[in-house]
């Protein structure tokens, strides 16, 4: 058996082109190191740089057997590091332009649009739920939601306790509460 760390490069790539598994984990081995710095340095973030590395070798392991190297092996690996380092820088200005444009877009609030509207109809679901009450338990819900009064001052204007007052509130929120259904309610309310 070779001492596989003697063997040179183009020895390795033909034990490899003949299966042996041995040939080409020496060749990560030896290069992986190399391949890691170069990509760490041009990426500046050594968690992409890894997995770089990783898809070259696992790219080189899937195809290696079919790729004819014309130069060195060193070259070949670099220069597949290469393309994959333009590509994650690629994808990632897109990310960061996509981002970006995202971020203005909410910060120029584009997107309230469809919340206004949104809200609109929840509004008016809610406003249809709220004329259906009974008479005396809507003018009393209103007085309290709408105009913001406290029971006592509500009892004073009706002239009722403020007891029936609690109980008409208490009463009005349960019939809205099962009509629109929790997530509704709790916007409003």
């Amino acid at each position: 058996m070779p001492d596989f760390k003697k063997l040179s490069d183009l020895e390795l790539i033909s034990l490899f082109k003949e299966g042996d598994r041995r040939a080409y984990e020496e060749i990560y081995f030896r290069y992986w190191a190399i391949l890691f710095g170069h990509a760490s340095k041009m990426l500046g973030n050594e968690e992409d740089a890894q997995d770089l590395v990783q898809d070259v070798f696992s790219v080189f392991w899937l195809n290696g057997a079919q790729v004819t190297i014309t130069h060195s092996l060193p070259a070949y690996l670099y220069s597949m590091m290469r393309y994959k380092i333009f590509d994650q820088i690629s994808h990632k200005k897109v990310k960061d332009n996509y981002l970006l444009s995202l971020a203005n877009f909410m910060e120029k609030n584009e997107y309230s649009t469809d919340f206004r509207v949104r809200e609109k109809q929840m509004e008016a679901i809610i406003a249809k739920e709220v004329a259906a009450l009974p008479a005396k338990m809507r003018e009393v819900f209103e007085l309290s939601r709408k105009a913001n009064y406290s029971y006592r001052e509500i009892a004073v204007e009706l002239g009722i306790s403020e007891n029936t007052v609690k109980n008409q509130i208490n009463n009005a929120l349960k019939i809205l509460r099962s009509k629109l259904g929790a997530s509704i309610f709790i916007f409003l309310f």
